[in-house]
């Protein structure tokens, strides 16, 4: 730890608890499916097509990744605490203008206004850089995203429980509540971890360019875009391969499509613990070949003839794992290589991966048909990986000649 002031729980005047920051990163999550289960029925309430409303889901990310370019350098100009309250806010009035929205175009409008929470998910990860040193903060982000790894699981669930009892606003309603009482966890707990850089916004950008000539930051953020954009690519294949391919019934679809989950789970449960032990390089290289073998095998069964939904979905678990242990480790190295511009780092790094992984999905719903059942899901899977293990190859080969101990 960087001589960090100690940590107590709602005391603002020191640096916020860990279960602040899970809570942040557990909001963008919860907020970017909680309320899929109610596609159907906001389509007939707005008189609409299933697919206009289905747009809320490629224009949040869309919306997402943009954001996150700004929300870093104007959090290393201001500081984080107050980026932090102020996206909260504007989260919270976007969700109200969702529920109140008397159309399907206000309503993508707010729902692409809710994407502002990617501040919270940018600014947990540069507030543990702020405090801690490259292998310590990629232990913290492991905890951070190992809690963070449930909320996917069980939102989809709360969601579709609500909507049997009550209708779309009432999920809406819940992130509105959630989104205040996260605001008021940070007014009370989370103090300032970086000095405002006092620089202009204009300035602040400026910056940019000094993260673009690192090849370092490049290998971290190209090597956690191209681990996660395996992972896009079955939310954006894996639906039609469980429904068409194997002709799964919706609840059995659901059991198998969270396989990945357990892997993820396990990949920052192992970052958590032993990060520090065997260092941000290798737990990335490892991340990605888990990746990487996880679709080599699953393609060898399809081609014996011996491919199942139980073979397909059981190989998605090393997809998870190896963004268990890629993820939080590449983010920790990227906002590392500079730590003085970690929140834009964060938010670079971000845009990248969210906005790349987006088009994955697009592309891997393109792909498939009928015809070719999981193939090409299977094929650009592996080819994201073997992406991913080339770019952090080029960290560890730039640390080599720079001197730098890399482990």
């Amino acid at each position: 730890m960087n001589n960090a002031p100690p940590v107590r729980f709602l005391d603002r005047t020191t640096p916020p608890h860990i279960t602040t920051l899970i809570m942040l990163s557990g909001m963008s999550a919860l907020v970017m499916n909680i309320f899929l289960p109610s596609l159907p029925q906001m389509a007939e309430y707005f008189g609409t097509d299933y697919a206009v409303m289905q747009l809320s889901v490629p224009l949040y990310l869309l919306c997402s990744a943009v954001l996150q370019l700004f929300i870093g350098p104007i959090s290393d100009s201001l500081g984080r605490r107050k980026v932090m309250l102020w996206g909260m806010a504007l989260f919270v009035l976007a969700t109200v203008g969702c529920i109140l929205a008397p159309n399907a175009a206000v309503f993508l409008t707010f729902r692409i206004g809710q994407a502002v929470i990617a501040t919270a998910m940018v600014l947990s990860r540069a507030v543990i850089r702020d405090l801690y040193s490259q292998d310590e903060s990629a232990s913290m982000i492991g905890y951070v995203t190992m809690g963070m790894a449930l909320v996917p699981m069980i939102s989809p669930a709360v969601g579709g429980l609500i909507e049997q009892y009550f209708d779309w606003h009432a999920t809406f309603i819940l992130m509105a509540v959630m989104g205040l009482a996260v605001m008021w966890l940070v007014w009370a707990d989370m103090g300032e971890t970086a000095v405002a850089s006092g620089k202009t916004l204009r300035a602040q950008f400026g910056e940019y360019p000094e993260l673009f000539r690192s090849p370092r930051f490049w290998g971290y953020a190209l090597a956690a875009a191209f681990c996660s954009g395996a992972f896009f690519a079955y939310l954006g294949g894996a639906p039609f391969v469980g429904s068409v391919v194997f002709n799964l019934s919706p609840f059995w679809l659901g059991i198998y499509f969270g396989a990945p989950a357990i892997g993820y789970f396990a990949g920052n449960f192992f970052t958590a613990r032993f990060a520090t032990r065997f260092g941000v390089n290798n737990l990335v290289l490892w991340g990605c070949l888990a990746n990487a073998i996880g679709s080599s095998i699953s393609i060898l069964i399809f081609l014996a003839g011996y491919g199942s939904a139980i073979s397909f979905f059981g190989m998605m678990t090393l997809v998870g794992l190896g963004n268990g242990l890629c993820i939080p480790n590449a983010t920790a190295g990227m906002l590392s290589v500079r730590p003085h511009l970690a929140g834009t780092a964060s938010g670079l790094g971000g845009s990248i991966m969210i906005g790349g992984g987006s088009g994955l999905a697009v592309l891997a719903g393109a792909l498939l048909t009928p015809e070719s059942g999981a193939y090409p899901l299977l094929w650009l899977m592996l080819l994201t990986a073997i992406a991913g293990v080339a770019s952090i190859m080029i960290v560890i080969r730039r640390e080599k000649q720079l001197g730098l101990r890399s482990r």
